[in-house]
């Protein structure tokens, strides 16, 4: 780990110094404090508490449901169990868009309450003054272009960005409004290959791609994605790790079967009393209690 690091936790410097030696980055979603234990044991540069939880977690049918006061508990959670990652909120739909002076008040929120290290949100140059108020109030901002699942609708559902050339320079125009408002770096979801490629090298900042080829500076995940644990559909962009729904659901099952046929908890999972606590209890017991097995 560089020098950048301090008490072990990934710095955004450490993340400059990874782009500019060309080592690539690691992201990775988490909503609980289970699941970010396990990302940040694995090594994992960044750890993103996204609005995905509103699906993956909480059963929404999209990303706009969801309350920056939900966001928080979750955020919250992920703290308390990561200690090296550099910590990223996902600022949820309408927490961001309409009143500056709020969209400041709500990142802050995400730092003194959730204890992140920086806020994440979406959009191109719309957003760039918004962004250049929350970077000027002290709070570290990545950006989020190509599909931007928050208005998706406006964009024409869950679909590929930037297939013409059009868009395309619109998109890398975005990047570097973005980064000129003080984006530290930029999360590109599902845009062609070449065209993440060409933002990638236009821009200073590291280039986190989803679905967005091999030469960004990173890649995420969605951490219920790639464990095969979300089974409402799948992106293409997505390569499932491991498939843990099925023997999960199976332990469940045999677990169901077990107890209905009082298969458990068997002697080893029970407690016994001592035979002199069963002795004093000698006359004075029901019938169950008289029939218990001494223990050992």
């Amino acid at each position: 780990m560089s020098a950048h690091t301090t008490s072990g936790r990934i710095s955004i410097l450490d993340l400059q110094q990874k782009k500019a030696e060309s080592r690539p980055i690691t992201m990775m979603t988490a909503y609980d404090y289970p699941g970010a234990t396990l990302v940040d044991e694995a090594g994992i540069d960044m750890i993103l508490v996204g609005d995905s939880l509103a699906m993956t977690v909480l059963g929404y049918e999209d990303t706009v449901s969801i309350t920056v006061d939900e966001m928080l508990h979750h955020c919250k959670a992920v703290a308390r169990g990561a200690k090296r990652a550099f910590l990223i909120g996902d600022m949820p739909f309408m927490s961001y868009n309409v009143d500056r002076s709020e969209s400041i008040r709500n990142a802050g929120r995400f730092i003194k309450e959730g204890r992140m290290q920086a806020v994440k949100l979406e959009g191109g140059r719309e957003m760039v003054e918004t962004v250049r108020a929350i970077v000027e109030a002290g709070i570290p901002v990545m950006g989020h272009l190509g599909l931007t699942p928050q208005t998706a609708t406006k964009l024409g559902g869950l679909k590929v960005q930037a297939k013409t050339v059009d868009a395309a320079k619109r998109l890398i125009d975005d990047a570097l409004a973005l980064q000129e408002a003080g984006v530290f770096a930029l999360v590109l979801e599902a845009i062609p290959a070449i065209i993440a490629e060409a933002v990638t090298k236009k821009v200073d900042v590291p280039t986190i791609g989803i679905g967005a080829g091999v030469n960004c500076d990173g890649q995420v995940l969605v951490f219920h994605d790639m464990l095969g644990l979300f089974d409402r559909f799948t992106p293409k962009f997505v390569k499932r790790y491991a498939e843990l729904r099925r023997p999960i659901l199976e332990a469940l099952s045999l677990y169901r079967e077990e107890v209905e046929t009082r298969q458990f908890p068997t002697p080893a999972h029970s407690y016994a009393l001592p035979k002199q606590v069963l002795e004093q209890l000698n006359g004075h017991a029901s019938d169950v209690v008289e029939s218990l097995t001494l223990a050992e």
